[in-house]
Order: C-alpha cells, then sequence, then structure tokens
C-alpha cells in the first residue's frame, strides 16, 4: 500500500477507537451517575439506549454527507461531536441535561460508524476485508479499554465525570490525528444527487439488514444480562466479570485475523457460517453447561468479532461505487442497530415474565440460528459464489 493509504488505515484504526466507549465505558460508571443525581434505572438506561438508536438512524445521513462533503470532513464532524459534547455532557448539573447531551454524542457515533466502511471502499478496493478489519479491530479495543479502564479513570480523576472526560479526549486526540492523517486526500466533488437511495427493493439489502439486527440483538443483550445471568446461578460479581470480559477480549484479535484471511482466500462464506456455528455453540453452552462457561464465552467472543468485521465487508463486497455502499450500508445499520437497540429491554422483560436468566439465554442463542440460515441465503448470493 502507499504511504497514504497506509495513513488513512492509521486514521481510520485512531477513530475507531472512539465509536463505542461513550456507551460501553458509560456502563460499569452507571451506579455513581444513578447515586450522583438520585434518578431512576429507566432514565440512566437512556445513556446506554441512544447512541445505539443514534447509530441505527444516523447511518443514511452518515450517508449523505459521504456524498455531499465527502467522508473525510464527515468524519472530522462525526468525531468533533463525540468529543466536544462528550466533555460537555460530563460536566453539565442534571440528569436530563446529560440524556440530553447524549444524543448529539450519539449522532457522532452513528455518522463514523456509517463512514467507516464507505472510506474503506474508497480506499481499499482491492483489500476491503483487511480495511474493514483494522478498523473493527479499534472499534473492539476502544470497547474492551472503556469497559476495563472506567473505573479505575474515575478513581484517579475524581469520579465518573473525569473519566467521561477522559474519554472524550481520547476521541479529541483522533479527531486531531484523523484531520492531520488524511489531509493529503484528493479534494471531495459532490455527484449531482447527493441523496442516497435506499435498496428498499432489494433481497440481498433485506438479508443484511436481518444479519446485523439478528448479530446486534444477541450481541447486546449477552452484554447487557450475562453477568446477572450468571451472579443468578450464585457467581461472584467479579467472576461473571471476567466471562463477559473474555467474550470481548478474544474479539479483538480475532476481528483483524479473520477479515485478513478471509482477504488472503478470496473466500467469505465459510467464514461466515463457520463463525456462525461458533457463535451458536458458545451461546449455547453459556446458557446450558454452565460448567464450561469459560470455553463458551471464548468461542462466543472469537465469534463476535469476526463475523461483526466480515458483516461490515459485505456491503463493499455486493456494490461497485462508494455512493452504493454508502446506501446499503445505511440501511443495513440504520434498521440493524434500530432493532438491535431494543433487545435488552426485550431480554430483561423476558426475565420479568418468566423468573429466571434461561430464557433470556436461549433467547439470545435463537437470534444467532436464525441469524445462521440468513448467512446461509446471502452467501449463495455473494459475488464470489457465482460463476465466472
Amino acid at each position: 500500500m502507499t504511504n497514504r493509504a497506509n495513513a488513512t488505515l492509521i486514521a481510520l484504526f485512531l477513530a475507531a477507537l472512539t465509536l463505542r466507549p461513550q456507551i460501553v465505558g458509560v456502563g460499569p460508571l452507571i451506579p455513581s451517575i444513578q447515586n450522583a443525581f438520585g434518578t431512576s434505572h429507566a432514565v440512566v438506561g437512556l445513556l446506554g439506549t441512544i447512541p445505539v438508536l443514534c447509530m441505527g438512524l444516523f447511518a443514511p445521513v452518515a450517508a449523505y454527507l459521504a456524498a455531499k462533503i465527502g467522508t473525510r470532513r464527515a468524519m472530522t464532524i462525526g468525531l468533533a461531536l463525540i468529543g466536544v459534547f462528550g466533555i460537555l455532557r460530563a460536566t453539565v448539573p442534571s440528569a436530563w441535561l446529560v440524556v440530553l447531551l447524549t444524543w448529539p454524542v450519539g449522532i457522532g457515533m452513528g455518522l463514523g460508524n456509517a463512514l467507516a466502511p464507505i472510506s474503506v471502499k474508497e480506499h481499499f478496493e482491492k483489500r476491503p476485508a483487511t480495511g474493514t478489519g483494522v478498523y473493527t479491530t479499534g472499534i473492539q479495543i476502544g470497547s474492551t479499554s472503556s469497559a476495563a479502564l472506567a473505573v479505575p479513570l474515575a478513581a484517579w480523576f475524581g469520579g465518573w465525570r473525569g473519566a467521561l472526560i477522559a474519554i472524550s479526549c481520547v476521541a479529541l486526540f483522533s479527531l486531531v490525528a484523523w484531520v492531520i492523517l488524511t489531509r493529503g486526500e484528493e479534494p471531495h466533488a459532490a455527484p449531482a444527487a447527493t441523496v442516497p437511495r435506499l435498496p428498499w427493493r432489494s433481497g440481498t439489502a433485506w438479508l443484511l439488514v436481518a444479519i446485523f439486527a439478528l448479530m446486534g440483538s444477541a450481541y447486546y443483550g449477552l452484554n447487557a444480562w450475562l453477568p446477572d445471568a450468571y451472579a443468578e446461578r450464585g457467581w461472584t460479581a467479579g467472576e461473571a466479570g471476567v466471562l463477559l470480559a473474555m467474550m470481548n477480549l478474544t474479539a479483538i484479535p480475532a476481528s483483524f485475523l479473520i477479515p485478513w484471511l478471509s482477504d488472503r482466500t478470496g473466500r467469505r462464506s465459510p467464514f461466515l457460517l463457520g463463525l456462525s456455528c461458533f457463535f451458536i455453540t458458545g451461546s449455547v453452552i453459556l446458557v446450558a453447561a454452565p460448567g464450561i462457561a469459560y470455553l463458551g464465552s471464548l468461542l462466543a467472543g472469537i465469534a463476535q468479532g469476526g463475523l461483526f468485521a466480515l458483516v461490515m465487508t459485505l456491503p463493499l463486497d455486493f456494490e461497485r461505487t462508494p455512493a452504493r455502499v454508502g446506501a446499503l450500508v445505511a440501511m443495513m445499520l440504520g434498521l440493524g442497530y434500530t432493532i438491535a437497540a431494543t433487545s435488552p429491554f426485550v431480554l430483561g422483560a423476558i426475565r420479568d415474565v418468566t423468573g429466571s436468566f434461561d430464557a433470556v439465554l436461549w433467547v439470545a442463542a435463537a437470534f444467532l440460528m436464525a441469524q445462521f440460515f440468513a448467512l446461509l441465503a446471502l452467501t449463495r448470493r455473494h459475488p464470489s459464489a457465482r460463476p465466472v
């Protein structure tokens, strides 16, 4: 790759580090935030729900901005929203202002999340899975490190406000790095039509929506309720936390290595279907065989990291131009994240109705079984499956 391409790849990785900490890093701080304001679980729960909704609602906006002003400027706006409003959110005096300022933070995350695959299409068309693997690895590292460091940061910087300011300062660093590393890109020329036409009539697009929504529902559901499920089984909070950490840690190498292998072999289908089987096996172990729960967490983590990266690559395989990729990504992420955002609530309601987390974990496993069949249908449409 050229020096310019390498610089863009580094910039994408650094930008991706900021696309999850404002969700994942808030989770361990919620008890402190709740105690500080004396508010309800429902109100602080919005701090996790709003960004995921924004990742769905603003994916089409990201496609429009990419066409109108270019991915470089659009990503700059997204990173600025995350960093600036992340700091403002950490300084306001009331819970409802914290919730209100979560919206621009979430919008920035939604923009950046949908712009990354468009940037890969523009710069790494010959190695799309490798480019995608780099930024999805950044997402995984950002998620895992923010979950692990949120509480220590609060101890070091005087509470939850200091921790959120520190996390937001990382976003501002990524913003500066993005602007510097991508400054050599060609000026953007906006096409005559900048409003992306979403592929509503495409069966492939709807399969991608189903795959992403089912994967996201299982992932966010497990992250929300797996520790509580094992606490219900008598595990300590520390043991249950390690179980969840293993699932997120093993996703980091998988999110880069598996896409790289996919590019090297020129195949997607064996990796997609194999990882889907891994994810199903891991989730079934977690609900049916708690004695080997760490193995289940290991399998689920490897599968989740690899699958997320490969699924984010699929729009680049099916479409040829950045504009069409943007439209397909907008539909996949827009509907997929919006559906997945409801998963913690729906699974929590299942726990309330059944009185046990076993049903919750079985439903998460069912999501993944349904995803396997959607992936099986999609692989038959994949360009690599067509005769030359």
